[in-house]
C-alpha cells in the first residue's frame, strides 16, 4: 500500500521510507514457505512446496507482463505502483478468509467414514 504513496511525494527520503516499509511487507509475505511446510501432509512436503513455488513463478511471469503493458500504455511507473498497491491490498483483505485456521492437512482424516473402507 505504501508503494502508491510513492507516486505523490517529491522528497527522495520520504520515498525511500515508503519503499522500505513496502519491502518489509514483502519479507513478511515470504513466510508462505513456512506455512506450506507446516500444513502439508507428512511425506508430501516436497510436492506441496513445488506446487507453491510453481504458482509463485507463474505470478512472477504474469506480473512482469502486466508491468510492461501498463508502462507501454501510460509511459509511466505510476500505474505500476498503483497495481502493486492494489494487489497487496487484495492479498491482505483475502488472506484471513481464504487461509482460515492453519493446521496440518490429513487426507485420511478428511475422507468420510463410509468412503474410507
Amino acid at each position: 500500500m505504501t508503494m502508491i504513496a510513492c507516486n505523490y511525494v517529491q522528497a527522495q527520503s520520504i520515498m525511500l521510507l515508503f519503499m522500505s516499509v513496502s519491502f518489509f511487507g514483502t519479507g513478511v509475505g515470504a513466510l508462505g514457505c513456512t506455512v506450506v511446510s507446516d500444513t502439508s501432509p507428512k511425506g508430501m512436503i516436497g510436492t506441496y512446496g513445488a506446487l507453491f513455488n510453481f504458482i509463485g513463478n507463474i505470478a512472477g511471469i504474469t506480473t512482469l507482463i502486466i508491468f510492461g503493458y501498463l508502462i507501454q500504455k501510460t509511459g509511466s511507473f505510476n500505474d505500476v505502483l498503483i497495481f502493486v498497491g492494489l494487489t497487496a491490498f487484495c492479498a491482505i483483505v483475502s488472506y484471513g478468509p481464504i487461509v482460515g485456521e492453519i493446521k496440518r492437512f490429513d487426507p485420511i482424516a478428511s475422507v468420510p467414514a463410509e468412503r474410507a473402507v
